[in-house]
């Protein structure tokens, strides 16, 4: 059986160039690894929904906190069964976001903590009535919100159909996020965290070893 491994952090902590590095490493010490990314735009009409919703195309629904995290965990829960089968199959299933961006940015929008309502929600809803596989280890690729922010922007201008969505334009809510996300390091929330400075250059080879 294999380890689940995810990567958390900001709209444009670098969690994808992170993923791809680390994959490497992994590949290079003898590991087979699968790769998957959430939201999975363009895969599930759930995410589908979420995006539009976050383009301001489907009317109050954005507003509602915990309707757009229902469209998140839902998309989840449709891979469900493909996480499992990569566990069984592959030594790593290493993971672009996964439930804890739910409960950071949730909380963060209802301006709660990490040890507020809402995070415990996302754990029931997503963990227990759901089902999803539990991560076996989580990393928090941490770059200050306003170096994600910058980020984000310059992936904007560089490629039209990465605009950012109402949540990477709002720098209040990455703020607060990032705050919630460090609160969550902190309690061990789900799984064993380690803390990446996502503001430099990142060891995948030494990070690779400890996953």
């Amino acid at each position: 059986m294999g380890r689940l491994v995810v990567i958390e952090g900001l709209d444009g902590a670098g969690k994808n160039t992170l993923a791809e590095a680390l994959t490497g490493a992994l590949h290079a010490a003898g590991a087979s690894v699968a790769r998957r990314a959430f939201p999975r735009y363009g895969e599930d009409i759930h995410a589908d929904l979420a995006r539009e919703a976050l383009r301001g195309e489907l009317g109050e629904l954005p507003g509602s906190v915990y309707g757009m995290a229902l469209l998140f965990a839902l998309d989840r829960h449709g891979a469900a069964a493909d996480i499992s089968e990569d566990l069984r199959r592959h030594d790593v299933v290493l993971l672009d976001r996964y439930v804890a961006s739910n409960a950071a940015y949730g909380a963060a929008r209802l301006q709660q903590d990490a040890g507020g309502p809402f995070v415990e929600w996302v754990r029931a809803l997503e963990f227990d009535r759901l089902g999803l596989p539990v991560p076996d280890s989580q990393i928090w690729l941490r770059v200050p919100a306003t170096v994600a922010g910058r980020r984000a922007q310059h992936r904007e201008r560089a490629d039209a159909n990465r605009a950012r969505d109402a949540y990477e334009s709002d720098d209040d809510l990455q703020r607060r996020c990032d705050a919630v996300y460090g609160q969550l390091v902190e309690r061990g929330w789900m799984a064993p965290w380690q803390v990446v400075d996502g503001a430099g250059d990142v060891d995948a080879e030494a990070l690779a070893a400890t996953v």
